[in-house]
C-alpha cells in the first residue's frame, strides 16, 4: 500500500460556501465529473475523470500535492506525488 511523505503538509479547510463547480471550468464553460479541493490553498478543482483534470494539474503546477474529494458523502484525500489514498481521522 502506498504511503503519503506529505502530511505535513495538510490543512483542514473547508470550502468557502457552497461549491458552484470547477473554478477554471467555470471560467471557460467547460462540464466537469467530480470535484476536488486542495489541502493547501481550498482551489476547488475537477478530478481525472473530468476533461481539462484542473485538480491535478494545480497539485503539480505548484506546491500543493494534497487534494480532498469535496462531493456528499466522501470524506477521502489523495496525493498527487506519491499516488496515496488516505482518510483523515477526525480531531
Amino acid at each position: 500500500m502506498a504511503t503519503c511523505s506529505h502530511l505535513d503538509q495538510v490543512q483542514l479547510l473547508q470550502p468557502r460556501g457552497a461549491v458552484a463547480g470547477c473554478e477554471e471550468c467555470l471560467k471557460i464553460g467547460s462540464g466537469w465529473v467530480h470535484l476536488r479541493m486542495c489541502h493547501s490553498c481550498g482551489r476547488i478543482g475537477c478530478c481525472d475523470s473530468s476533461p481539462n483534470k484542473h485538480a491535478t494539474g494545480h497539485a503539480r503546477e505548484g506546491e500543493h500535492p494534497l487534494m480532498r474529494s469535496v462531493e456528499p458523502g466522501e470524506d477521502w484525500s489523495w496525493c498527487v506525488i506519491d499516488e496515496a489514498m488516505f482518510v483523515l481521522a477526525a480531531p
